[in-house]
């Protein structure tokens, strides 16, 4: 009986993971993943990647990033991060991006982790930082559509760029191969009715890296796949600014999308939504898209919405742990030193909502 518990404590304590404190500078935390093997932990500040050990010393560091670091994934497979990077004119980019004006464009950021060896390193000709294009995404953006009564939108679907990160299998599918699905951002505009769902973009996860290539500062990297395998519809209702952040569950075999909550009034306006992986998107067109009359995969509708989580959490950073967890990052800014802070801490999935491990 000794040992059967001796046993017990040990997988307890394996299984126990720590809350990890870490701080950026200016911009809050926009994603965070979890590297199981090396113990470490990686963090999106916006403008800076940073590397910390399990008890939050910091051990390595990307600036001088061009654009809007957004939320992460992290892929044991090819020890690769991959972030959303936005190089953009708009409310998001100023300050970040100032040379986009008039040229938004929109990437993935593939990030070496074992090559991000020292705090400072810039991301600019740099073998540890590499980019690709989105061309889905960047294209949606620059497309006008219109509304009931002819007006004219900007951007298709409301696409304001892209945010949202995972790597998962392919929708409809139990298990097999993984992809990598990269969700757009998108505009809030309670006078339309086409950016109530949200776009998934899927991609072939070692395909996608060949298109990788250098940051050369103030120009435009161009080259990426020419069209996803798939781009999905997920029927969410209104949300202000799409997809934050995007984590696919392994144990319950559910994708959650993580948002800040809309705010039109015939919709519930909920934090989180998630869905099934392996139930098949239906082929139907676009609920308030007039400009596109194309079949699409569509996953929920107004009959049959997807469900909807009331959470806080999420929307700057989560990373799945495959077993039901997940580290999730709470924000924040210090009153010590005025800067941004995460602190990630481990939740549970329990069928409704997600409740802390502790």
């Amino acid at each position: 009986m000794i040992l059967a518990l001796a046993l017990s404590l040990t997988a307890f304590c394996q299984n126990s993971l720590p809350e990890i404190y870490v701080e950026g500078d200016s911009h809050h935390v926009q994603g965070i993943a979890y590297d199981r093997d090396a113990g470490r932990m990686y963090f999106s500040f916006t403008t800076s990647f940073v590397v910390t050990d399990m008890a939050g010393k910091v051990l390595g560091s990307v600036g001088h990033i061009q654009g809007h670091l957004g939320a992460m994934v992290f892929d044991p497979g090819s020890r690769k991060v991959y972030a959303s990077l936005e190089c953009k004119d708009d409310v998001i980019g100023r300050g970040l991006s100032d040379f986009a004006k008039g040229r938004s464009m929109f990437y993935v950021a593939i990030i070496d982790v074992d090559k991000v060896t020292s705090v400072g390193m810039d991301s600019e000709d740099n073998e540890a930082f590499k980019i690709v294009c989105v061309k889905e995404a960047t294209k949606d953006y620059h497309l006008k559509g219109f509304g009931p009564a002819g007006e004219e939108f900007e951007h298709f679907y409301g696409c304001s760029g892209i945010d949202g990160v995972a790597i998962a299998p392919k929708l409809g599918k139990k298990g097999g191969k993984n992809y990598l699905y990269v969700a757009y951002g998108i505009y809030g505009d309670n006078s339309r009715n086409d950016n109530d769902s949200q776009v998934l973009l899927r991609y072939d996860l070692e395909k996608f890296g060949r298109h990788a290539g250098k940051v050369r500062f103030g120009e435009f990297y161009s080259e990426g796949p020419a069209k996803p395998l798939d781009k999905y519809f997920v029927y969410t209702g209104n949300t202000n600014w799409g997809t934050q952040n995007m984590a696919y569950d392994k144990a319950s075999g559910k994708m959650f999308l993580f948002v800040y909550k809309g705010s039109k009034e015939r919709f519930t306006n909920y934090d989180a939504f998630s869905f099934d992986v392996s139930s098949r998107p239906v082929k139907r067109g676009l609920l308030g898209v007039l400009y596109d009359r194309s079949r699409h995969p569509v996953v929920g509708s107004w009959e049959d919405p997807v469900t909807g989580i009331f959470f806080k959490y999420g929307s700057t950073g989560v990373s799945p742990l495959g077993d039901g967890r997940f580290y999730f990052s709470q924000n924040g800014k210090s009153p010590q030193t005025g800067k941004q802070y995460c602190r990630a801490r481990v939740y549970r999935w329990n069928g409704e909502t997600f409740v802390p491990e502790d």
